[in-house]
């Protein structure tokens, strides 16, 4: 028994002894291992914070420069809404008070024209009684001449209709008689004259209309 224990004693006395790892090549062997991949993934964060540090500033001056275009825009648009809503109510206001003139003084130059007539009238009033009657007639046509002149001045003028063919928009029939000579239809004798200013009927012509015999 004791010389068995005392061979495996010596056995194991003749293998050298392996020395313990340190805790600090430990360390370092972990280190080491571990180093390669950390710096890579460690340069990759901070090229890509880089990278976004760089895209930001010029994102943002981007976004900063069309927004001040939109506000330019948009301000010109609003100055230029501005001056044509004051042109148009200029207008309005310019065609208003022109209408009331026209409605008020509408008449001025027809009063104008019909004044001369009057005072024909007047003068021949007064001379009346010391004037024979040629002198009256020959008055009375002078002043019928200045009130066509007075007509014709305001784009007034008469519809006198005898031998032309009877026509309802401008000729009022006011009685039918058959003639031999005169075309069925046609104005044989006009009562009254008609009168119409620029194409506008003001009051129809009365009439005689032939018919057949």
């Amino acid at each position: 028994m004791s010389d068995k224990s005392d061979g495996s004693a010596a056995g194991d006395a003749a293998e050298p002894a392996r020395p313990a790892p340190e805790a600090g090549d430990t360390a370092n062997s972990d280190n080491v291992s571990e180093a390669p991949g950390s710096a890579s993934a460690d340069a990759s964060a901070a090229g890509s914070e880089v990278a976004e540090g760089a895209d930001a500033p010029e994102s943002d001056e981007a976004s900063g420069a069309d927004l001040d275009e939109l506000r330019q825009k948009a301000e010109e648009s609003w100055n230029r809404y501005l001056r044509i809503a004051a042109e148009l109510e200029n207008l309005r206001r310019r065609s208003a008070r022109e209408l009331e003139n026209a409605h008020r003084f509408g008449v001025e130059r027809l009063v104008q024209a019909v004044l001369p007539v009057r005072d024909s009238i007047e003068a021949a009033l007064a001379s009346g009684d010391n004037a024979d009657a040629a002198t009256l007639l020959e008055g009375e046509r002078a002043t019928l001449r200045l009130l066509d002149q007075a007509l014709e001045s305001v784009s007034v003028s008469e519809i006198d209709p005898l031998g032309e063919p009877f026509d309802p928009t401008r000729h009022e029939a006011m009685s039918v008689m058959p003639s031999a000579e005169a075309e069925p239809d046609s104005v044989i004798e006009v009562i009254q004259k008609g009168y119409e200013m620029h194409d506008r009927l003001i009051r129809p012509a009365r009439v005689i209309v032939a018919k057949e015999a």
